[in-house]
This record gives C-alpha cells, sequence and structure tokens, in this order.
C-alpha cells in the first residue's frame, strides 16, 4: 500500500508539472505575439505621421507694403485688391492722405513703399525741382479732368467775362487750359513743349474769361463762386458731386494715366510686382467700370 501511494503521489506530481509547463508555454507564445504587434503598429502610425507632414504645405511668408494714395479712387481700389494679395503673403497697408502734396515726400522719405495719386505730367513737373529719384512701375486709371457748373448746363451759356477757376500746380493747370482750348473758348500760344502754361500763354480769349488759380482742392467748394471750374475728377468723387453733370470733360484716350510710384531700384521688389499684377488684372477693370462709370476708366 505504502509503495503505491508513492506511485500515485508521483504521478500527481508529473500532471501538475505538465500542466504548469503547458500553461507556461501558451503564456510565452501570447506574450511573444503582443510583443511583435505593437511595434508594428507603431511603425504604421509613424508612417502616418510621415505621410501627414510631407503633405502639409509651408505656410506663405508674409511681407508688409505700405502705400500712400489719394481717397478716390486710389484707396479703394487698393482696398479692393487686398485680399487677393494677402493670398500670396502680401499685406497691403492703405495709408490716405488727405494732403496729397505729401505723398511724394513721404516716398522720398522711406515713410511709405509706394505712392498711388499722381500722373506722369505731373511728376514730371516736381521731380527735378525736388530731386525725386522715382520709377513708374505702372499706369492703373485716368480720371477724365471736367468742367463742372452750378450755374450753366452747357459750353454756349458760358457769360462774357466769366470766372473760371482753374488748378494752380503746373501740370494740371495746363490740363485744364488744353480741356478749354479744346471747347473753342480760348488759344494758347504756339511751341508749348512741357506740360506746363498759366493764362499768361494764352494768345485768343474771345470771352473775356478771367481765371481764378487756386489749390485743386478747394476748387469743388469754390463752384457756388465761380461761372465753373476745371476740376479732377477724384475731387468731384469725393465731394458727393455726380461726375455725370460735368458740362464738358476729357476724352478717355487722356495721357493723364493715375501710376503707382516707388523709390527707383524698389521696382523689382517681388511685392510691387506683385501689386502691379493685382491692379491691372481684369477684376480690377470689371470693379473701375461697375463702381466709377465715366468719372473713372482703367489704363491697362
Amino acid at each position: 500500500m505504502k509503495i503505491k501511494k508513492t506511485y500515485m503521489l508521483a504521478a500527481i506530481i508529473l500532471v501538475f508539472t505538465l500542466a504548469l509547463t503547458a500553461c507556461g508555454s501558451g503564456s510565452g507564445s501570447n506574450t511573444g505575439s503582443a510583443t511583435n504587434s505593437k511595434p508594428a503598429q507603431g511603425e504604421a502610425n509613424s508612417g502616418a505621421k510621415n505621410d501627414s507632414s510631407a503633405k502639409t504645405e509651408e505656410p506663405v511668408k508674409e511681407t508688409t507694403l505700405k502705400i500712400g494714395a489719394a481717397a478716390v479712387p486710389h484707396a479703394e481700389i487698393l482696398n479692393f485688391i487686398k485680399p487677393k494679395l494677402l493670398e500670396q503673403g502680401v499685406n497691403l497697408d492703405v495709408v490716405v492722405f488727405d494732403d496729397e502734396g505729401q505723398l511724394n515726400p513721404a516716398l522720398k522719405e522711406k515713410q511709405i513703399d509706394a505712392n498711388y495719386f499722381q500722373h506722369v505730367p505731373y511728376l514730371d513737373s516736381v521731380k527735378t525741382e525736388q530731386g525725386y529719384d522715382f520709377t513708374v512701375t505702372t499706369k492703373v486709371h485716368v480720371e477724365p479732368i471736367g468742367f463742372y457748373s452750378d450755374k450753366i448746363k452747357s459750353v454756349d451759356e458760358l457769360k462774357d467775362g466769366a470766372q473760371i477757376g482753374i488748378p494752380n500746380n503746373p501740370s494740371n493747370e495746363y490740363r485744364a487750359l488744353v480741356l478749354l482750348q479744346e471747347q473753342g473758348l480760348i488759344k494758347l500760344k504756339d511751341g508749348l513743349t512741357t506740360y506746363e502754361a498759366t493764362p499768361k500763354d494764352i494768345v485768343e480769349n474771345p470771352k473775356n474769361l478771367k481765371f481764378v488759380e487756386a489749390d485743386s482742392a478747394t476748387l469743388p467748394r469754390a463752384l457756388q463762386d465761380l461761372e465753373g471750374a476745371v476740376i479732377n475728377t477724384n475731387l468731384i468723387l469725393e465731394a458727393g458731386i455726380d461726375p455725370k453733370s460735368a458740362v464738358f470733360r476729357e476724352n478717355a484716350n487722356s495721357p493723364y494715366a493715375n501710376v503707382i510710384v516707388v523709390r527707383t531700384g524698389d521696382e523689382n521688389r517681388e511685392e510691387i510686382k506683385k501689386l502691379d499684377e493685382a491692379l491691372t488684372s481684369p477684376e480690377v477693370k470689371k470693379f473701375i467700370e461697375e463702381k466709377y462709370g465715366v468719372a473713372v476708366a482703367a489704363a491697362f
């Protein structure tokens, strides 16, 4: 009996040992499987991150471009293209100058990067005297100058000896006198080779018109005291006067296109090129036509 009990005990121990061995083997197998699967999953995730990173575009580097402008229509046109330029990394900072006479000095003194308010004849009339080393980068629009009056509706109604207001800056004064000459109201002397003329250059004046030379910005307010005045369209728009009310105006072929002006050397800056491209786009042409009608014409 003692021998049998010994055999039975040995058998139980053997069975228990085999059971533990089997359990240990199974546990090791599962652990190995889990261990192998985790790195694989990690590698897959790592690959996904790399792919996502590869597809992410670098943000566009933003550059601020500060441009001085007259209020209407210049600043309005610039503000229209701001969103388009921002998409290209150019933050357009539009600064309106109430005194347009300060726009060229501000550009010279590097307070602004460009200006948009003047035409080439005006720039030519002041740049030598003021020592401006500027370059024109593009033509944008023409504001046909016109003759406005609170008192008459046609040129035939203009009275003998009437007082006529004209701008007192050289290029616009010439421009105003040429407009009056085209209407047969005066005749300028021959041989004027620059964009400069004053009433002293008038050789024929059949209606004995009297000319009041004044700062352009004051002419809309002076209409009540004059028979009429030759006024730039941007000033007419700012004064809230209907540009269609002009008794007569320049035609669309006027050489007085308003331009973008920069310091010489800056015309090759990438942001200036983007500005010029945006300002001469079909979208801007449509904007000008729809917003301003006869008052402003695209020059491109």
